[in-house]
């Protein structure tokens, strides 16, 4: 049987993205919520949900040894990453006074109100960036199949990805600013939005994620 893995480090709710999984899974497919490496290891996928703060949930991956784990399994097996789980891929985030992140990505987690400040044209959108929101494809995936262009997801985040690799942004939002949403590369997907919160796209994104096999290519 194989396995999806949903990384737990301790901080979350993952009931939500464990049953939504369920829910769309083949059926000779297992979800193991699991904080222990080697069966992140083990399993055949992994999806990397989070929430809270970026220091709090680097010093857990830290803490439990799945920070090498998701350093090593990113080059071997299809990889969803989701909110923090996105935003801990890259190097470095503006949270917390400053938190050294995951690096596997070269980049900058930002704030969002230092954004608006800069190029927002004194526009006053709340902090955190929360609701529905359209996510702008900027190239084809697999994962995409089937999700119209600028479909609405689910969003709840004060912080936003910059990389500093433009070709692995994969999709775009309008929020005051235009901010990476998705970054896509080799076996990697990782969307700072909640797939699992949001309705029947969110679900077809997941489900076409249990059947990918781990390539960019459409």
């Amino acid at each position: 049987m194989e396995e999806i893995a949903v990384i737990d480090y301790g901080m979350g709710n993952l009931r939500s993205v464990a049953k939504a999984l369920e829910h769309v899974a083949p059926r000779q497919c297992r979800i193991r919520v699991t904080s222990d490496p080697d069966v992140v290891r083990r399993c055949a996928r992994v999806v990397f949900p989070g929430q809270g703060a970026a220091g709090d949930c680097m010093q857990a991956l830290g803490a439990t040894g799945l920070a090498d784990a998701i350093r090593e399994v990113v080059h071997t097996r299809p990889f969803l990453g989701i909110c923090m789980g996105m935003q801990v891929l890259v190097g470095h985030s503006e949270e917390n006074q400053g938190t050294a992140c995951l690096g596997i990505f070269p980049g900058e987690v930002r704030y969002f109100g230092d954004a608006f400040e800069r190029h927002a044209q004194g526009q006053h959108l709340k902090i955190p960036h929360m609701g529905w929101n359209r996510i702008h494809q900027l190239h084809p995936h697999p994962l995409w199949t089937g999700v119209a262009q600028d479909s609405y997801f689910y969003f709840v985040h004060s912080y936003y990805v910059d990389p500093a690799q433009p070709e692995v942004v994969a999709g775009v939002t309008e929020y005051g600013i235009e901010f990476c949403s998705v970054i896509a590369t080799g076996n990697v997907f990782a969307m700072q939005c909640h797939p699992e919160k949001s309705a029947g796209t969110g679900l077809r994104l997941l489900e076409n994620f249990c059947r990918w096999e781990g390539t960019e290519s459409a």
